[in-house]
């Protein structure tokens, strides 16, 4: 008598489905099963950000993020990369509350902040950097900081303080205007007005986009600086090799969902992360 195809348990499970699944599950990499679902749910335990199976988009009924997973843990730098079009600053923006969710959910320190307004989320503790139009290019270095500490006024010269000791250019040219700078020089000032709040979790969106090789290392090591005052960081970079060589962990999303995640140094050596994703110029490395 032949076996049957499938057996079914005393709970009436598909016992040889589930037997597929645990198989295929055994042959992941590391990086592969850390970005599966159930790796997030025991791995994002506590986490300080945490985004649930995010679903969004800007257009109706088309969904850029479909079931993405994320966890910033306290202190961690964490590396956001991916092909184009994969969903990466889609993901920053929906953690902020700039796109609508369709699905999911998303926390801090577990209080639901799922498409929250921006200015609850700075009152909260939040940073946001755009990549473009971050800056009042009208207004001089000083009264940009002076706008990003709006809601707390009293605290600028503190704040202030502790900018200009980060990015000491700023200090130097304060009285002059936003707009006369380059582009790397703005995007310390859009830095340093995210910063002005105080806050515990910064989200930067492509901060070395469009900057000459000297300032898209000194965003990097500005950024490990930031992170070492205790400023937890989420960033999205087209620079993927770059940004794994500062992160202590990464992600590599592929069609709005977790292809990928592990330390930066462990994505940076995977042969399937460097095949796919960072191209000759990391594997010659």
């Amino acid at each position: 008598m032949s076996e049957p195809l499938f057996q079914v348990d005393e709970s009436g499970e598909d016992v040889t489905r589930a037997q597929e699944a645990a198989a295929g599950t055994a042959e992941l990499s590391p990086a592969e099963k850390a970005a599966t679902r159930e790796e997030h749910l025991r791995l994002a335990e506590g986490a300080l950000v945490r985004g649930d199976d995010l679903v969004a988009g800007y257009v109706p009924g088309v969904n850029i993020l479909r079931g993405a997973d994320f966890y910033l843990q306290e202190g961690e730098l964490v590396g956001i990369i991916g092909p184009n079009g994969a969903g990466k600053s889609t993901l920053l923006k929906t953690l902020f509350g700039l796109i609508p969710v369709r699905s999911g959910e998303v926390t801090l320190r577990g209080e639901d902040i799922t498409s929250a307004p921006a200015h609850r989320l700075v009152q909260l503790g939040v940073g946001y950097v755009p990549q473009n139009n971050n800056v009042f290019p009208s207004l001089t270095i000083e009264e940009n900081m002076q706008m990003g500490v709006y809601l707390r006024p009293k605290t600028f010269q503190e704040r202030f303080d502790y900018v200009i000791d980060l990015f000491p250019l700023l200090g130097e040219r304060r009285k002059g205007k936003a707009g006369a700078l380059s582009g790397g020089e703005r995007q310390m000032v859009a830095m340093g007005r995210a910063l002005m709040m105080s806050p515990s979790v910064l989200l930067l969106d492509e901060p070395s986009a469009g900057l000459s090789p000297a300032y898209q290392d000194e965003v990097f090591i500005r950024c490990r600086r930031i992170n070492a005052t205790g400023v937890s960081i989420i960033m999205v970079e087209q620079n993927a090799r770059r940004c794994l060589q500062i992160c202590d962990r990464g992600y590599v999303l592929d069609q709005g969902r977790n292809a990928y995640t592990d330390t930066g140094q462990s994505l940076m050596n995977d042969p399937k992360v460097i095949e796919l994703y960072l191209g000759t110029l990391a594997k010659a490395h």
